[in-house]
């Protein structure tokens, strides 16, 4: 059996701001919310999957996740990318529901990208790719 994709975590300076937001403004679904003590383990999925999980692991006890996710977050890079069928839809109902962008959709060599601020210390890059 290949190896398979299951879960991607993404660092949050917040998890229950981060968790409101995905779930209440990108319309993911919440899969887990275990307590684990001080923080949880939260993961959100795709409405039309469940089976890749995005992890909102907090940004605290490791320094170094601070550093990264303040870097990339300086220098433009969004630290994941999600697909949208129709990019200008997607972005007219994300704005109408109050989420800030730093990019507008633009092409990029045959994909459109855009990109937002999530609220929790990350840019996150909406895209979509042609249909081959």
């Amino acid at each position: 059996m290949p190896l398979k994709i299951k879960l991607v975590s993404i660092m949050v300076d917040d998890q229950d701001k981060a968790l409101d937001f995905y779930t209440n403004k990108l319309g993911f679904i919440k899969k887990l919310e275990i307590d684990m003590g001080e923080h949880k383990w939260i993961s959100v999925v795709s409405s039309d999957s469940d089976y890749m999980e995005l992890g909102l692991e907090p940004n605290v006890g490791v320094p170094e996740a601070k550093v990264y996710q303040k870097a990339l977050l300086d220098n433009g890079i969004p630290a994941t990318a999600f697909d949208v069928d129709d990019i200008e839809t997607e972005h007219k109902k994300l704005v109408e529901k109050g989420v800030l962008f730093k990019s507008e959709p633009k092409d990029v060599g045959g994909i459109k990208v855009a990109i937002l601020h999530d609220t929790v210390g990350n840019l996150i890059q909406i895209q979509q790719v042609p249909k081959l």
